[in-house]
């Protein structure tokens, strides 16, 4: 994929998932709430995306602030978010964070990725969703689906999500870096998968190169 070619593959991936079913962290980010996008972002790691919404909903119910959720019991909030991977250190995690944002940020979430990953237990891809989905700022939230599909495309060629994110901050125009994991983590869902993708009915395959695709319907 050219850069030539990327406006119009954006919005006719656009068009392709705005029938679909949204990503839970997104549907959570509607709520223009960083601390709860923090922490569904920490709950979705690992995790199937209907897990992590009822989960997130469960545990938000209880406590929606880093001083309601610092004040209940580690076993409480296992409870709240079971079965979610690896829920007993989220539970810990998520308490632990709740605590140093009162602690050390008055009780606000850190707006740049520097301070969020300050944070025990926040790395970069939850750093630029909370940028980006909590407070509207620029960023480039590279997940699985973001660094396989910009591969899939040439549009980029990196090995790891790291490698992926400095690439596209060289490249993507800006205007596109709010919206490209969003969009890219519903498109892989439902249409670009990881194995097996389904390319005949893929309204970029025109422009796409397959890279690494070896298998497709």
């Amino acid at each position: 994929m050219t850069d030539a070619e990327l406006p119009k593959a954006i919005a006719l991936i656009k068009k392709a998932v705005s029938g679909w079913k949204t990503p839970a962290v997104t549907e959570i980010a509607k709520e223009k709430d960083p601390y709860r996008v923090l922490v569904s972002c920490i709950l979705s790691l690992r995790t199937q995306d209907r897990t992590t919404g009822t989960a997130s909903a469960r545990l938000f119910k209880l406590a929606g602030s880093p001083l309601a959720m610092s004040g209940l019991p580690v076993e409480v909030i296992e409870r709240a978010i079971y079965p979610v991977g690896f829920y007993r250190t989220k539970a810990r995690t998520i308490r632990e964070i709740s605590g140093r944002l009162l602690a050390d940020f008055g009780g606000r979430v850190p707006d740049t990725i520097e301070g969020l990953l300050l944070l025990r237990g926040v790395g970069r891809k939850t750093a630029n969703l909370v940028v980006t989905m909590g407070y509207g700022l620029p960023g480039i939230c590279v997940d699985t689906h973001v660094h396989r599909i910009t591969n899939r495309w040439g549009y980029v060629r990196t090995k790891t999500p790291g490698e992926t994110e400095k690439a596209l901050r060289e490249r993507l125009p800006q205007r596109y870096w709010l919206e490209i994991n969003d969009l890219l983590v519903t498109f892989g869902q439902n249409q670009c998968r990881p194995i097996s993708p389904i390319c005949s009915t893929c309204p970029v395959k025109a422009c796409c190169e397959r890279v690494g695709v070896t298998v497709s319907r």
